[in-house]
């Protein structure tokens, strides 16, 4: 059971820290719980149209799994035992709450500490003379950032020499969400200085830099988009995070006031449970709404009160959403 538990700690580390995900994690209720687990442990998540993602899971299934398999081993005693499983893992769907969670209009935002480029230079040549000196400038840049580190890891760049013009290049750089975008024409090689554009920022907020400050604090730069983006997503989900203690409010909550073209709506509901897994289903059935899990967390799991459908006392409050 503890290994189970520490599983979606470290689910709950990877997405907060690397993935700049906030999690709530806590423990699935009966009607949710993976199939012949004695307990299933969840993260979940809120991307932007304030729906929940399942992000991980880890199940304990007690001996239910190995006596159906025959797992068994020897114990300390000499006798022969059922063994007691676990499982745990995570899946591709972390790959979409990431786009989920960060893109914008213009694309996709990738945290620094998982994107595959953490900088692309962008030469502007605009006539062939000054091809030369430009690519020379780009190439003594790109060694000078990849020598800092990031978490690590040496810092990825990228130059890109495509023969294309400058906005169609900078506009594919901006959809793949390169955390960081430094353009050198022939202005910023006289001037010794950068044009430099941070993702999580609007395309037109560049800054000029001095190429010397630019490679100094590249690593400083990195750090401050993951901790943006973090903040950014925290933000949205304490926002949409709301405790409700009636079911007028509840239903109000979930539903679209444009049942046709619903609107971005909803949230995570807070509420004191102490329903069965048919009213868990009967809830489902109606607003496509299911308890994300029972927060570990105890202040946001609260005291005792009263449960918002069947009036009964209840231990604490659990998470409704829509889900993916």
């Amino acid at each position: 059971m503890e290994e189970t538990k520490k599983m979606h700690e470290v689910y709950e580390r990877f997405l907060t820290d690397h993935l700049a995900v906030p999690v709530i994690a806590g423990e699935k209720t009966e009607a949710e719980r993976f199939p012949g687990a004695l307990n299933t442990f969840t993260v979940e998540a809120m991307v932007q149209d304030r729906k929940a993602i399942q992000a991980g899971t880890s199940h304990f299934l007690g001996q239910n799994f190995s006596k159906a398999a025959g797992i068994e081993f020897e114990g300390r005693e000499s006798k022969r035992e059922f063994a007691w499983t676990t499982s745990w893992g995570v899946s591709t769907r972390l790959i979409g709450t990431l786009l989920m969670a960060h893109s914008d209009d213009d694309g996709l935002i990738l945290p620094p500490r998982v994107a595959p480029t953490h900088v692309v230079i962008l030469p502007v040549m605009p006539k062939p003379e000054h091809e030369g000196p430009i690519l020379e400038a780009c190439a003594k840049l790109a060694a000078e950032l990849s020598a800092q580190s990031f978490h690590g890891d040496a810092i990825r760049v990228e130059v890109d020499k495509r023969d294309l013009g400058g906005g169609v290049k900078n506009w594919e750089w901006i959809k793949k969400g390169v955390p960081v975008r430094i353009e050198i024409g022939p202005r910023d090689l006289e001037s010794g200085s950068v044009a430099l554009t941070r993702r999580d920022q609007s395309p037109k907020d560049k800054q000029f830099l001095p190429s010397v400050e630019a490679v100094a604090g590249i690593t400083s730069i990195l750090q401050g988009i993951q901790d943006s983006l973090l903040e950014r997503a925290v933000a949205f989900r304490d926002e949409n995070l709301v405790e409700i203690n009636s079911m007028e409010e509840f239903r109000k909550f979930f539903t679209p006031r444009n049942k046709e073209q619903p609107e971005i709506h909803g949230g995570f509901a807070l509420v004191h449970w102490a329903g069965t897994q048919e009213d868990e289903e009967a809830l489902k059935q109606e607003m496509r709404i299911t308890v994300r899990c029972i927060p570990k967390d105890p202040a946001m799991r609260g005291g005792t009160g009263t449960c918002i459908l069947t009036g009964k006392p209840a231990e604490g409050r659990v998470i409704f959403a829509k889900s993916y």
